[in-house]
């Protein structure tokens, strides 16, 4: 006999079940979800790691809105694939705080964040934190209303003022490696910890030559007398050669950004999205990895960015509709090692 049917349409004496929204995210790793949304940019033609154009304030330094703290790693690049000029995010908790709402219709941006899990270590039974990559949503300030946006976004810089800054940047390296100017190429050499460039009056611009030099100085990072990312040789076109690629065009990208200067047009930039697309889809991990490397890279190299004082903690994020519950990921993978010459593909 069929058992009579409740309104929600379950058999009496059967428990209902709630009704859950699926999205494209469900059942996927963060380390997938922040590398589709970077291969959907490259697909695109987007490159999230080359901008050849100044912008005002988000580009240069993408910060939360209520804490003023500045997004970091992978976030300070996928806050710049939302198309916005203010560079203030708040989650949808954060724009009720400070007196807003969230305007309807508006999509929200992906933020990540490592939290420290307790753990045992299998090997010795000792306690051990455990990083885990999760995620939550945020939203520009102009996507809110009720909130005023800020007046100090960072101006465009005159171009003799970019010159100078990026010229800062490279004086004030510390432990810099020396530096050489000759021939037609630019690269770095491990062995001799030392960057070869050709000369300015090479380069098609002043800002070209800086950006290049950044690319390399991000390199020289990894020396063992400095961040000590470079464990040991790989050969052209490995991928632990490519990943110290990436981290030398992001951490290049960083300092561009400080310096206010715009990174060159690729001339082949088909073949070089071709080439990371592919390196992408073999690697999830591999762009968040880089991404805090180079971070690491251009603090070291140019200092870190200065933060609110006292800084306040950015507080973690609250399940509503628009921030989800973080979603667990596997630890990071080693420091990835790098080659005897190292230059853009």
């Amino acid at each position: 006999m069929k058992k009579p049917a409740r309104r929600d349409g379950n058999p009496i004496g059967t428990r209902a079940t709630k009704t859950v929204k699926k999205t494209n995210e469900e059942g996927k790793d963060v380390y997938s979800i922040v590398t589709d949304q970077i291969i959907a940019a490259l697909e695109r033609g987007v490159i999230p790691w080359r901008k050849p154009w100044q912008t005002a304030g988000s580009s240069a330094d993408p910060r939360n809105g209520r804490t003023g703290r500045q997004y970091r790693g992978v976030n300070w690049f996928l806050l710049q694939l939302a198309p916005f000029d203010c560079n203030r995010w708040v989650t949808f908790k954060q724009a009720g705080e400070m007196g807003g709402t969230i305007r309807k219709g508006e999509k929200s941006s992906l933020v990540t964040f490592w939290k420290m899990l307790d753990g045992t270590d299998k090997e010795t039974g000792e306690e051990k934190k455990i990083p885990m990559l999760r995620y939550y949503r945020v939203f520009n300030l102009t996507q809110c209303e009720g909130i005023e946006l800020p007046a100090d976004q960072k101006p465009i810089l005159a171009e003799h003022e970019r010159i100078a800054a990026a010229e800062a940047i490279v004086a004030g390296m510390p432990q810099r490696p020396p530096l050489r100017h000759t021939g037609g190429r630019a690269y770095y050499t491990p062995a001799l910890d030392s960057v070869t460039m050709p000369e300015l009056g090479r380069f098609h611009s002043a800002e070209e030559y800086y950006s290049t030099l950044f690319h390399e100085l991000t390199h020289a990072t990894g020396h063992a007398s400095r961040l000590g990312r470079i464990k040991e040789t790989a050969s052209f076109g490995s991928d632990p050669y490519a990943r110290e690629e990436l981290v030398a065009e992001m951490g290049a990208a960083y300092l561009c950004a400080r310096a206010g200067i715009a990174q060159p047009i690729l001339e082949n930039s088909a073949a070089y999205i071709q080439n990371w697309l592919k390196r992408l889809k073999d690697d999830r991990k591999l762009i968040v990895t880089a991404a805090a490397q180079a971070a690491k890279a251009a603090d070291f190299i140019a200092g870190p960015m200065p933060e609110p004082d006292p800084a306040p903690a950015d507080p973690e994020p609250t399940t509503t509709a628009a921030d989800p519950d973080p979603v667990p990921a596997p630890a990071p993978e080693a420091t990835p090692t790098t080659a005897g010459q190292l230059s853009l593909f």
